[in-house]
């Protein structure tokens, strides 16, 4: 399809992520029915050319939850038929036997829920030979992200919000297309083509912390504060993605001086960490746990100052002392004289 042609969305998200890039290497799109997904959707099959088979390049998938009963249900049968009319093949997941995505309180799961779906789009991508996985977040999502984690918690890193890509397993990537573009211009895109989707009642459910950050925090922000409230927050988190590159970079840089392996243990020079910023050396852990894939869901600011603390200790013990503590994921910290050893159980 000539440019020409193209719907303005198309013709920007053929300018920021490239047919070219993608048409080759297959991407799973990832289809809940809402409103963003549907335009991810509608604008990639615009931008495939009609010599290119969709079978082999292009796939969607659609999760379901099978938290909303007779809801979840009729979402997955009309991306079905979506996906029949576009002749896109499509793929419908559903939690494995025994997964439970609720939490203990009998309430869905917002993180489980997640962890299942992308465990899912990856296996997709996998048995088809697929290099991406693209998902529908947008500039606003990333606003809730970026303030979701600011009342969380969160370092430079987390204000940087969501990154545009990263890896989802070793032959798959994650990529978030529509990231630049705000959920009232994609509606603007589906009403000019027409095109209906799904309304799914659980964005409504004020239990959920996301939820309310859209629903009441939000709107109280740009009532009180006016509504460039929301360029501000995209503004901070591009500076702060910047500054967390360059602290990464060193933090990656400074690893392959301090680190070397003993067997199954790791040792770090503590006489070169603690000459750093504390702020650097719990990014050089964060590094190194993301190069060994140990788990961080549970590594709180806390846990990783644990890290720092163990460093400076080393500095101060004679030959014979040694304190240690066990972090999430069962890895065992040691600090001793001028080295700090961790040693996954």
């Amino acid at each position: 399809m000539g440019a020409s042609h193209l719907h303005p969305v198309e013709a920007r998200l053929a300018e920021l992520w490239p047919p070219e890039d993608w048409h080759p290497k297959g991407v799973v799109i990832a289809l809940s029915g809402g409103p963003d997904s549907v335009a991810l959707f509608r604008a990639m099959v615009a931008l495939c050319p009609e010599k290119f088979p969709f079978i082999k390049g292009l796939i969607a998938a659609h999760f379901n939850h099978q938290l909303r009963g007779a809801a979840s249900e009729e979402d997955a049968q009309w991306v079905l038929g979506l996906c029949q009319r576009w002749g896109v093949p499509c793929q419908v997941g559903t939690p494995s036997l025994g997964e439970e995505l609720k939490t203990r309180k009998g309430r869905p799961s917002e993180a489980l829920a997640r962890k299942a779906r992308y465990q899912f789009l990856r296996q997709v991508a996998e048995e088809h030979g697929l290099r991406y996985v693209a998902t529908a977040h947008t500039a606003d999502d990333q606003i809730e992200t970026i303030l979701h984690r600011i009342l969380r918690g969160t370092g430079i890193a987390g204000l940087a919000g969501m990154n545009r890509a990263r890896p989802l397993g070793p032959a798959v990537s994650l990529i978030r297309p529509l990231l630049p573009f705000r959920r009232e211009e994609l509606r603007q895109y589906l009403a000019d083509l027409g095109q209906e989707y799904r309304h799914d009642a659980s964005n409504e459910d004020l239990r959920f912390t996301r939820n309310r950050i859209r629903h009441r925090l939000l709107p109280l922000l740009r009532e009180q504060f006016g509504p460039h409230v929301e360029g501000a927050i995209l503004r901070l988190g591009r500076l702060a993605g910047e500054v967390s590159t360059w602290i990464q970079s060193e933090a990656s840089r400074f690893l392959e001086e301090v680190a070397f392996p003993e067997g199954p243990t790791w040792i770090f020079r503590a006489d070169r960490l603690a000459k750093l910023p504390s702020f650097l050396i719990r990014e050089i852990f964060r590094s190194f746990w993301r190069q060994q894939g140990w788990p961080q869901q549970h590594m709180g600011q806390a846990e990783w100052e644990v890290l720092v603390q163990a460093v400076h200790l080393a500095m101060g013990f004679t030959s014979t002392r040694v304190a240690r503590w066990t972090l999430p994921g069962a890895i065992l910290v040691e600090a001793a004289k001028g080295q700090v050893r961790l040693s996954p159980s």
